[in-house]
């Protein structure tokens, strides 16, 4: 197992699953390096990968081609008693709903902080111990034999924080830690994720708090911006008949009004392609990509011989005019 100290590596990864009906690709050819030492924030609103990474990092999910690299540990190709050691000793996670779960409701503090402890085969007075240090280091000696449901969410997340902390992992994870708490509450925790870094743990956090970016060595920022500069003139564009103007899964870039010709739209999904809509001349089409910064969630295809004007989303809101731009959405 790789000992705090080691830079985090992660080469070409790329995350694609089946979701209802069609597939998605949160994740895709990401190379990123942390330093030992340091905490990275991984930015970005909800959907847009941050739990996926964290979950490939602690090898709860598989990419699906790429690799993440801690040390000497190639964790995306672990299997068996080598896989079971990472999850136990070598990468601490801190869910956003604190995981105190209901089962361990009737567990005071220091027992729920002593659970992995005792599950990788800790003498229970020797995790005890442990646990009460751990305790007393993120501010809760005073709330030992407390259990969950008598501590507010900040204390509940120190708690989950200890927990993480349990078997010295030299790799943290946590999931949007300040997601339920206050501004009171969230001071305290914000120091402590600060502290982690210490003796030269890698410390990952996804978030989309602000408040968390004065805290970071590093910003990953998990929404790339695909957005051409908008003062970027017009693209006149010809496609043949056949030919993709974009794929599902792209970089939103233009918004398309049709000149000539016919394109159609269709979803990849696990049984095949499915048509969703045919534009012809004076249509528009792709305007939600580039207005919210979404990836292409369709692919659009040439049927015929086809000329197209592309707009960036100032360019296309200039065109129809912002009193227009909502109804023209909700239409959609």
């Amino acid at each position: 197992m790789t000992e705090a100290g080691s830079d985090l590596n992660i080469k070409g990864l790329n995350v694609e699953f089946t979701k209802g009906d069609y597939t998605v690709r949160p994740i895709e050819n990401l190379d990123v390096t942390v330093k030992a030492g340091s905490l990275a924030l991984l930015l970005g609103p909800s959907g847009c990968g941050k739990t996926t990474l964290l979950s490939c990092m602690a090898a709860i999910l598989r990419p699906t081609s790429g690799s993440i690299t801690y040390g000497t540990t190639e964790i995306t190709s672990l299997s068996g008693q080598q896989l079971t050691n990472h999850r136990r000793h070598g990468v601490g996670v801190v869910f956003q709903a604190f995981n105190l779960v209901p089962s361990l409701t009737s567990l005071t503090s220091v027992e729920n902080v002593a659970v992995p402890m005792r599950s990788a085969g800790v003498k229970a007075r020797v995790a005890r111990h442990k646990a009460i240090e751990l305790l007393e280091g993120v501010g809760l000696g005073d709330r030992l034999t407390h259990r969950p449901n008598s501590l507010s969410g900040g204390q509940q997340q120190r708690v989950a924080i200890a927990r993480a902390l349990a078997l010295d992992p030299p790799l943290v994870l946590a999931d949007e830690p300040t997601a339920h708490l206050d501004y009171v509450q969230v001071e305290g925790v914000l120091r402590i994720i600060r502290r982690l870094t210490d003796g030269g743990r890698v410390v990952i956090v996804s978030t989309h708090d602000d408040r968390m970016l004065a805290l970071a060595d590093q910003i990953i920022e998990m929404r790339p911006n695909f957005l051409p500069q908008d003062d970027a003139a017009p693209k006149r564009l010809e496609f043949s008949a056949g030919q993709d103007l974009f794929r599902q899964g792209d970089p939103s870039d233009l918004v398309y009004v049709i000149d000539d010709g016919r394109i159609d739209v269709v979803r990849d999904t696990q049984d095949g392609e499915v048509p969703l809509a045919s534009f012809v001349a004076g249509d528009h089409f792709g305007e939600m990509g580039p207005l919210f910064g979404l990836r292409r969630s369709a692919t659009a295809r040439a049927m015929t011989d086809a000329i197209v004007t592309g707009y960036t989303a100032k360019g296309f809101r200039d065109l129809v005019g912002p009193e227009r731009l909502p109804a023209m959405i909700r239409g959609r």
